[in-house]
């Protein structure tokens, strides 16, 4: 058994290449030119070159693989030219579903993101089921998911063996990049965090989400949604976990969202003046303004996704940016 697994060397994709050796499957992954191989390290994988935009790549990679693992994603939120999130993300995608078609792959996982996922109007806890539109999905990365998870429904109506799942906020050890999620828990552990937006996020551990992959690859309904989640919790809690774990004070200062938002704007601006990432993502500032809490049941009951108390995931974040020179 061969499975293929696109964006391996960032932090899901290499948790997922991690659970893939582990159990026994030989894994191949695709790569760019020059990618950060640092997740790979030490894992016998089979290596090859390619991108997501280059449709002959994609298809010599499929070439022998009964399985395809999608992680990839243009994951960030900002971009001096925000065109990249749609060729990567819905373009890739679909290139990439298309080739597995193609090629006659037995079973699919793409990975999309809590954030293509509706959140109750009234307050409450989503769920793959509450409805959303893209007028909902806030800044171009969740734009693009939400596009990308409609093409891989159609291909999946027509025929496509393919099974999605939403992470919601993984942390643990092996985000290289840092995601967003890692870069708070980074500058926290900094003392760069005097104060905060209150806001909600469900956090996982990164080693469930990678054991939900192959749980879904097993046991998950073709063309259903399965979120990848644990416990919701709201920013405040979270910080005040991270403090017991390191020492360091957690913020007390609460700013309001809507005070914050005009030196978000000027941030993105010198940004996109400048090609330097913004200090205050103006898209990170837009998403607070929802409690980001949903409901894991269909993934615990149907796939028997771990559950790893937040705690434990969040300390195995901290000592890995410790262990590698973070803080």
């Amino acid at each position: 058994m061969k499975a293929l697994v696109t964006g391996a060397t960032g932090f899901i994709g290499g948790a997922v290449v991690r659970a893939l050796v582990n159990s026994g499957i030989d894994v191949r992954v695709l790569a760019r030119a020059g990618a950060d191989l640092q997740n790979l390290q030490g894992l016998t994988v089979e290596r090859v070159e390619g991108d997501l935009r280059d449709q002959a790549s994609l298809r010599k990679a499929l070439i022998g693989c009964r399985q395809l693992y999608h992680v990839a994603a243009h994951y960030a939120l900002w971009a001096k030219d925000p065109a990249i999130f749609y060729d990567v993300n819905v373009t890739g995608t679909k290139n990439l579903l298309e080739a597995a078609r193609d090629a006659g792959t037995e079973r699919i996982v793409y990975c999309s993101t809590i954030g293509a996922i509706g959140l109750p109007p009234g307050g409450g806890l989503g769920t793959e089921e509450t409805p959303v539109s893209i007028e909902q999905m806030a800044g171009h990365y969740k734009r693009s998911k939400y596009l990308a998870e409609q093409e891989v429904l159609k291909l999946a109506k027509a025929g496509l063996p393919v099974v999605i799942v939403n992470p919601s906020a993984p942390v643990g050890a092996g985000d290289v990049k840092p995601t967003p999620t890692g870069q708070v828990i980074v500058d926290f552990m900094k003392g760069r965090m005097p104060a905060y937006i209150e806001t909600g996020m469900n956090i996982v551990d990164v080693d469930d989400v990678a054991a939900g992959h192959l749980l879904a690859m097993q046991k998950g309904r073709i063309g259903e949604r399965y979120i990848l989640g644990h416990k919701n919790l709201m920013l405040r809690e979270v910080f005040e976990i991270l403090s017991r774990l390191t020492g360091v004070k957690a913020p007390t200062i609460k700013l309001p969202r809507l005070a914050i938002l005009p030196l978000a704007y000027v941030n993105q601006w010198i940004a996109n003046l400048t090609g330097q990432s913004p200090r205050i993502p103006l898209e990170g500032v837009k998403m607070a303004k929802y409690k980001m809490h949903y409901d894991c049941s269909k993934a615990i009951r149907e796939l028997g996704i771990p559950q790893t108390p937040p705690e434990v995931a969040l300390e195995k974040a901290v000592r890995w940016f410790r262990d590698h020179g973070y803080v």
